[in-house]
């Protein structure tokens, strides 16, 4: 098993053109009511991100990837079809990301085109009445950004503002909402997992970081999901709140919030460490995301913590394609975690399930759904739902072998087949309010 970085693989081992009339920006609002979507990633879904540090580290040897992105599911020219595929499911949002790497392929170098592309893609999110929310790095760097050391380097922060403040002064009129991370404490998930640390996965995963800096003459070689934490996080802190002003300096008028990685911590047994490793997880996110206009909770699983770290899965507990446990229950818990501990706004930002058997998707969507319901009937500011993914696929270092997906990608051809899992999400979207 190769090294998992994301967390839904942390977990299991303890990733055409639409030529739309432009609308003013202000009569662009979110929908009324509740928000139902699904969530993709730019480097997973839109394929050849040549500029990327995990396009290097893909095609690197050693490498801990299964599989090398490719072409993805080429939603870079597809998202069209994509986008008609998430309205016709009575969808009223989508959250996907802008690359980095393609926008600013060199130190200070910004793409016209690149940009022009995503002023592109929002325009196709409004003209099917799809709230467009904006990720602003979901894992990716551009690769001269990792030979330089990426969020290990102080000034990571101010290279990441830049980039927020040149991608919102070409696309802000047209985002409805938007976060700077994806999961942003996902480097700290790492440190109570500490099999990570010792493995041969993890010794693999090392080699190919080295290899890659030999390969780019860069000592300071760091890529997000493979650095070290304790450096890492710290310098993020700082280019989440860089980055969140400059992206509120306009132009646009929207919420700008970060997303985290919030799996329930179930303490076990005597002097477990559940209170740590919760205080591990989150660092200065929590402190973060109250100074933020919304949290968005992104939860798969739990963990089970006793006096020695994380167990093994319950016995008896379905375990889902990447070996953790099938637990919705945990949805219920981070939310209300969320409210407690944040007390901003609430949006399910991601959920999902890695199986291949469709229906055990179908019965995870109405377990999670109705998690949801019971935590806004206890007066909890829920207001969105969106599912991981709409697509099956790429998954990190698991390649193309765990779907999550709404609908299957044919992995010769990239023509979309729509899963009956998608009509059970459809029908709680036109049902309205969970």
């Amino acid at each position: 098993m190769t090294v998992a970085p994301t967390r839904r693989q942390l977990i299991a081992g303890a990733a055409g053109t639409l030529a739309a009339a432009r609308t003013p920006a202000a009569a662009w609002r979110r929908p009324n009511g509740f928000l139902w979507g699904t969530a993709i990633s730019a480097h997973q879904s839109e394929g050849g991100n040549t500029n990327s540090d995990s396009w290097l580290l893909e095609t690197n040897t050693p490498t801990a990837f299964r599989d090398p992105s490719g072409d993805a599911c080429d939603s870079y020219h597809r998202y069209t079809e994509d986008l008609d595929i998430a309205a016709s499911l009575g969808l009223n949002c989508y959250r996907f990301g802008i690359e980095w790497a393609r926008i600013e392929p060199a130190p200070g170098m910004f793409s016209v085109a690149a940009l022009d592309h995503y002023v592109r893609v929002l325009e196709a999110c409004h003209a099917r009445g799809l709230l467009p929310i904006v990720t602003f790095n979901h894992f990716t760097v551009p690769l001269w950004f990792a030979m330089r050391g990426g969020f290990e380097v102080a000034d990571g922060a101010d290279l990441f503002a830049r980039f927020c403040a040149k991608a919102t002064e070409r696309l802000g009129p047209l985002i409805g909402m938007a976060s700077t991370f994806n999961e942003a404490n996902i480097v700290l998930l790492r440190k109570v997992l500490p099999r990570f640390a010792s493995d041969a996965a993890a010794a693999n995963a090392r080699a190919m970081i080295a290899a890659a800096a030999r390969r780019t003459d860069s000592p300071r070689f760091s890529s997000m999901l493979f650095g070290d934490p304790d450096r890492i996080s710290d310098v993020m802190l700082d280019a989440h709140a860089k980055g969140q002003a400059a992206i509120k300096a306009g132009p646009g008028d929207f919420p700008v919030g970060v997303t985290l990685s919030m799996q329930e911590i179930q303490g076990v047994g005597p002097d477990n460490q559940a209170a740590q490793a919760e205080r591990t997880i989150y660092g200065g996110w929590i402190e973060a995301a109250r100074r933020a206009d919304f949290v968005g909770v992104q939860t798969y699983s739990r963990l089970r913590i006793d006096a020695h770290g994380m167990m093994k899965p319950e016995a008896g507990v379905p375990l889902t394609d990447m070996g953790y446990e099938n637990y919705p229950h945990a949805i219920g818990a981070t939310i209300r975690y969320a409210a407690k501990h944040i007390g901003r706004p609430i949006y399910l930002t991601e959920t999902g399930i890695g199986t291949s058997d469709d229906s055990i998707r179908a019965r995870f969507i109405d377990a999670t759904v109705t998690e949801v319901a019971r935590c806004i009937a206890e007066g909890i500011d829920v207001t969105g739902y969106l599912y991981w993914s709409l697509l099956d696929n790429f998954e990190w270092t698991s390649g193309y072998a765990k779907q999550f997906g709404l609908v299957a990608v044919d992995r010769t051809t990239l023509k979309r087949t729509i899963k009956p899992s998608a009509q059970v999400l459809a029908a709680h979207a036109r049902a309205g309010r969970p």
